[in-house]
């Protein structure tokens, strides 16, 4: 009888298992079936700015959740998958930021004690959001760091749960939500352009629900060029913690404490197709076409991926079917006052100018007539007699007038080079 066969331990070949997958699209489903009773389904509906840059646009409005923000997809999960100690205990916030508010709202929803902590620097209409929505709210400190170290002192002392925007599975999972959402609404869809700013977790869990759903759909992420973080970050192939850069602080302040995590810089890298940058004043312009055509009145972060439409930077999509998330709206109403002030400069609706005019009665009188004629809107005239000593028999006239459009605009500015030659547009 022959011996049994003996094999040499190096003749057994290791089998490695599969790397456990950070957001799986169960996860996703899982997350959209707990928070369907305590989330609405946004509308995803044509827009009429599609044949103006030759699209098939669609908009997902997740501005019109209840804080108006998109993070109530992920906070909402997040809160619902603590534990019941947990939830007893409490939870503690100390930013004022489109996740806080989902916080206050929904942990008072699902009758979870709710702690806000905020600066004294914090605006008064901002703190009586918090209150309204049934939040504890705690003014401490004069800066965002006082009140962090307060709350997160607090927490430690009393047994709460601290909680800020990070990269965490639930977080992603619930966000990703918009996803499934978009592909049930719009059939045959190309493209879906996501806002990447903040935690860039919209785009991560947005990115991992459509690819999954149907690899050839393109995901393109959009940040601001004030704040390139992902852009900076898939160069160096590595996510970037610190950023020297100095976007504006009233549009985007709360990018400026945000980082991007492994996780997230990991999906983005593996799912997303193409990220571009926008500038600021293209956003502005957005947030105006958004009031114009869409009776919508939304942030910049929101605004952002139409933003990138209309400055031209997706021509490969035009022709194509493409749903762009509008992510939020929540902005003063003083400071959307002044970007729509300041996006109809950049459009060229609103121009200031000047002109000189001789001191003979009826001069001022012809100038407002050719405005009239022009069918423009005069804002503002300002008349100096004595400004200038080397004309001492003239007067200069300075206007602010309002078109309609780029086109009106151009025609007033030839209509008003004929009759003055001493015609200067001047800088607003």
């Amino acid at each position: 009888m022959d011996p049994p066969k003996t094999r040499r331990l190096s003749e057994f070949r290791a089998v490695s298992r599969p790397p456990v997958q950070y957001l799986r699209f169960e996860d996703i489903s899982a997350a959209a079936f707990r928070i369907q009773s305590g989330i609405q389904k946004t509308p995803c509906t044509y827009s009429r700015l599609s044949k103006q840059y030759g699209m098939d646009i669609y908009l997902k409005k997740e501005h019109l959740h209840y804080t108006g923000s998109v993070k109530e997809r992920g906070v909402l999960y997040l809160l619902t998958s603590l534990t019941q100690e947990k939830q007893r205990k409490g939870v503690i916030v100390a930013t004022d930021c489109n996740f806080s508010m989902a916080v206050a709202h929904h942990a008072v929803e699902l009758k979870v004690p709710v702690f806000v902590i905020m600066p004294s620097c914090c605006s008064s209409p901002r703190l009586r959001i918090y209150r309204d929505y049934g939040a504890m709210v705690i003014s401490y400190g004069s800066t965002a760091h006082d009140s962090q170290k307060h709350a997160r002192h607090l927490a430690k002392e009393n047994g709460y749960l601290y909680l800020e925007e990070d990269e965490s599975a639930e977080y992603l999972a619930g966000l990703g939500t918009v996803g499934m959402e978009i592909f049930e609404q719009v059939s045959k869809l190309d493209a879906v352009v996501v806002p990447a700013a903040g935690q860039y977790g919209l785009l991560a869990g947005t990115a991992a629900a459509i690819k999954h759903l149907n690899a050839q759909i393109l995901v393109i992420g959009v940040e601001p060029e004030g704040f390139p973080l992902l852009l900076q970050s898939l160069k160096t192939d590595s996510p970037i913690r610190d950023m020297h850069s100095s976007p504006n602080k009233k549009l985007y302040g709360d990018l400026m404490e945000r980082s991007l995590g492994v996780n997230t810089f990991q999906l983005a890298k593996k799912l997303v197709d193409k990220v571009i940058s926008v500038s600021e004043e293209d956003a502005l312009v957005a947030m105006l076409r958004f009031q114009e055509f869409e009776r919508s009145t939304v942030d910049t972060e929101g605004a952002m991926g139409l933003a990138a439409i209309l400055a031209g930077q997706l021509p490969e999509l035009r022709g194509k079917k493409v749903a762009v998330v509008v992510s939020s709206a929540n902005m003063e109403l003083e400071l959307v006052r002044q970007c729509v002030d300041r996006a109809l400069v950049l459009d060229d609706r609103v121009s200031k100018f000047s002109v000189q005019l001789g001191e003979w009665p009826g001069d001022m009188a012809k100038l407002l007539d050719v405005l009239s004629r022009e069918d423009v809107r005069l804002l503002d005239v300002c008349h100096r007699r004595h400004g200038d000593k080397s004309d001492l028999f003239k007067a200069k006239v300075e206007c602010v007038v309002e078109t309609r459009d780029k086109t009106q605009s151009a025609q007033l500015r030839k209509t008003l080079r004929e009759r003055y030659p001493s015609l200067c547009w001047l800088d607003r």
